[in-house]
């Protein structure tokens, strides 16, 4: 029974240690490894870190903060793709077929820019929202990111198949899917932090 004591009191000790080696480890690790750390929960981990290293001092290491700004890159990413779609409509020779595909990326991305528009505010006026009404807010912002995330896509399949094929197919996919692709990143970094504050406070009523 003292031998098992001891050996119960070795096995805390040890898991004691490893405890602060690892809190000391998330100390010293800077902003960017916590950013490149945190992108490997992103489909796209290369264009995560790409996009959100440059904001790595005001990012430091919290999550709310790095959810926050992943979302002010996609909508600012969503504003100049919005912009530079309408500027297609004006194409010399484009065909009606094509330019039905472009208004309707037009309404499409603009609904885009008003949901991020709309998740970037939510965010930021959660402040240290907890239980239920943190979980509203997040609902919330989750649901209007997704909803972005489907106009884009959805701006996409309009120049499906290869009677859309040319020119102005391949230049509004190149910035649309740039798009997607950070709003899908924002998306999954706002569901981290989600996930994260949950498991953080899991005697919180439902």
């Amino acid at each position: 029974m003292a031998r098992l004591g001891i050996l119960a009191l070795v096995f805390s000790f040890a898991l004691y240690m490893a405890g602060i080696a690892a809190s000391a480890s998330t100390r010293n690790s800077s902003p960017t490894d916590y950013i490149v750390a945190s992108c490997k929960a992103t489909r796209y981990p290369a264009l995560c870190v790409q996009c959100l290293s440059g904001y790595a001092r005001a990012i430091q290491q919290n999550e709310q903060h790095l959810a926050q700004t992943a979302l002010s890159v996609s909508l600012s990413r969503a504003q100049s793709a919005a912009a530079f779609v309408a500027k297609m409509t004006q194409v010399r020779g484009i065909k009606p077929r094509e330019r039905q595909a472009v208004k309707d990326c037009v309404e499409n991305m603009g609904d885009s820019v008003d949901r991020l528009s709309q998740s970037v505010k939510e965010l930021s006026h959660m402040g240290r929202a907890v239980g239920q009404d943190f979980m509203w807010h997040m609902s919330n912002v989750q649901t209007w990111v997704s909803a972005a995330l489907t106009d884009e896509n959805t701006c996409l399949d309009g120049f499906a198949g290869h009677v859309m094929d040319g020119n102005i197919k391949v230049a509004i996919r190149r910035r649309v899917v740039n798009v997607a692709q950070v709003t899908s990143n924002a998306l999954a970094l706002v569901n981290r932090f989600a996930a994260r504050h949950r498991a953080a406070a899991p005697n919180e009523k439902p």
